[in-house]
């Protein structure tokens, strides 16, 4: 359908008007495409209703069917809600694919809640069982601040609380067919004040059923988790390098091969951590099922899958993560306030880190917390989009096939634009005229360079004490002399050196390459595309030192979960999390 339109609006048929609203369709479809990969579907269906305008319509409609059409819309995004919470981890291609076989089993309005659905777990009030039978029936939160006693010391309460706690009770048990289970929760916070007290009222039932009370220990994400959020990591990463490592297979450089044995080896890998989650669902250890499944894997690797395969770190970040597990449940236990262990990056240990992940803390922890630990989606800004344009284009540009004239690079600039959704607005055209400019300008400088470009979104992985830290270089030059410089582009104002100072991500980046790539790169530099200039950041071993001991202070802050604001008016001002924050009316 996007190809009849786009071609439609290419011939003379259409009338100015159809026109106009062919190319506002194309543009909401390039735009929705952008973010149909990155974005939360919560936040894709709200931004979607909302670009499309179907609420507006609707309430400015007079047929009869209006409110239940604005009802219908609403449920969309509540679908699109309650799947996340299942699936924290969907993409909004996922949530199509779910809605897509919701509705080809035919599932009717009616039979959305779980009322009447076959097998289903309904989720109530004590109010809310009245009329309805159970098989299985779980209380739960029944501690004696939120369930009072039906006699207090001097009788019934002065409200009739106690009594009525006891008559909703009494009705919940006797709702169920076979079974009840009746729970409440210690607190962990320590000391009397805090420790949390059953409901006298359990006593009365711990005594007529001659029950006994059974500690569960808190297993909300479950015992393989933890190599679920590695799976999907590994599976991304693979899928990020099969366009990268197939447009190597068009130039056949010397080092090609080895770009197909490190993803021939990186699947090996994903098959390996998919194996142990299987393992470990019957009960078999990560550091017992490790051997057996090495060596079904290397039987049917090559020589030099073989020996990227058996140098991988990867065995000992499971094992640590296996290891570490028993600690971080003692140091849970110990914790006076709620605890988002469960919720931050964990690899063994230590932490995964970026560069762009120690720059959030180091300028404000709380908005590490919203953005990395809650994970709360931000919407693009009109410059981050901008930025993405540009790098996808110098990408391209330079792995392409093309001829490398100034008529190539202008192309790829245009199909990206079309594909990022801009348009004809005033900051599109500003942006637009900026973008033309620097790239002209970069191509005349990129003829006269010395260096020659060999890598381009190469990633990096390495460990920094018990920390991994990953990374993506935007481009690697090999220079006259047979050294290497890292670039990384960017598209906002330029820096000078001095301000640069203090910079971390450059320094990853060089110790990235050597850890890495075993490549000791001699410069490093930040590419200010719009305008021009290239600004070198050259730091010395002491001062690579003081990097370390940057992302160590950083993630020390992680770890004991010191999430405090640091409000200042420059980055307040523009915080995508300003409504949320604690600090935003100071």
């Amino acid at each position: 359908m996007v190809a009849a339109v786009q071609a439609a609006c290419e011939g003379p048929q259409l009338s100015p008007e159809g026109r106009d609203r062919g190319l506002a369709f194309l543009r909401l479809q390039r735009a929705a495409a952008m973010a149909f990969e990155s974005m939360r579907p919560d936040a894709f269906v709200h931004r979607l209703v909302e670009r499309i305008g179907l609420r507006r319509q609707q309430l400015y409609a007079t047929q009869a069917d209006t409110a239940e059409r604005l009802v219908n819309i609403a449920r969309i995004g509540e679908l699109a809600i309650a799947y996340m919470r299942r699936e924290p981890e969907a993409s909004t291609r996922d949530f199509v694919r779910y809605l897509v076989a919701v509705a080809e089993a035919g599932l009717r309005d009616d039979e959305g809640s779980p009322t009447g659905a076959r097998g289903a777990v309904r989720v109530t009030t004590m109010h809310g069982v009245e009329g309805l039978e159970f098989d299985h029936l779980f209380v739960l939160g029944l501690d004696a601040d939120r369930l009072a006693s039906p006699a207090g010391r001097n009788g019934d309460s002065a409200d009739g609380s106690g009594a009525e706690a006891g008559r909703l009770l009494y009705r919940a048990i006797t709702r169920a067919r076979r079974g009840v289970v009746l729970s409440w929760a210690e607190s962990t916070a320590g000391g009397a004040e805090a420790a949390a007290r059953p409901s006298p009222l359990l006593d009365a039932a711990h005594a007529a059923v001659g029950g006994s009370w059974e500690p569960i220990e808190d297993a909300l994400f479950g015992p393989t988790e933890g190599l679920h959020s590695t799976f999907r990591v590994m599976r991304d990463e693979l899928l990020d390098g099969v366009a990268r490592v197939g447009g190597h297979l068009a130039e056949m450089r010397l080092d090609t091969y080895l770009d197909v044995a490190q993803a021939g080896a990186r699947y090996l890998e994903l098959l390996k951590v998919a194996a142990l989650i299987e393992r470990q669902k019957q009960g078999q250890r990560v550091s017992d099922a490790l051997p057996e499944v090495n060596d079904v894997l290397l039987q049917g690797a090559t020589s030099e899958q073989r020996e990227l395969f058996e140098t991988s770190p990867l065995d000992d970040l499971l094992r640590e993560g296996e290891r570490d597990e028993r600690r971080r449940a003692e140091a849970l236990g110990a914790r006076a306030e709620p605890s988002l262990e469960s919720f931050l990056p964990r690899r063994g240990e230590g932490l995964m880190l970026s560069a762009s992940d120690v720059e959030t803390y180091r300028l404000c922890p709380l908005k590490y917390k919203f953005a990395r630990v809650f994970r709360v989606p931000q919407e693009p800004t009109i410059n981050q989009r901008f930025g993405i344009v540009v790098h996808q284009v110098l990408e391209r540009f330079h792995g392409g096939e093309g001829d490398g004239s100034l008529d190539e690079l202008m192309s790829l600039f245009e199909a990206a634009w079309r594909r990022a959704g801009f348009g004809d607005r005033s900051d599109d055209r500003q942006f637009r005229a900026r973008a033309v400019d620097a790239l002209e300008r970069y191509w005349a400088d990129e003829r006269e360079r010395p260096g020659e470009p060999v890598w381009f979104e190469r990633s990096f992985s390495f460990r920094l004490g018990p920390h991994l830290v990953r990374g993506r270089v935007d481009r690697v030059d090999r220079l006259p002399d047979g050294s290497h410089e890292l670039i990384d582009y960017k598209t906002g104002k330029a820096k000078t050196a001095e301000e640069l100072r203090d910079d971390v991500q450059l320094s990853l980046y060089q110790m990235g390459a050597r850890e890495s790539w075993q490549l000791p790169a001699a410069a490093q530099s930040y590419h200010y595309v719009l305008e021009g200039e290239k600004v070198p950041v050259s730091h010395s071993e002491e001062e690579l030192e003081r990097v370390r001991d940057t992302v160590g202070a950083v993630a020390d802050g992680i770890l004991e979960q010191r999430f405090e604001p640091r409000p200042s008016y420059e980055l307040c001002s523009f915080c995508d999390y300003r409504i949320a924050c604690p600090a935003a009316e100071r």
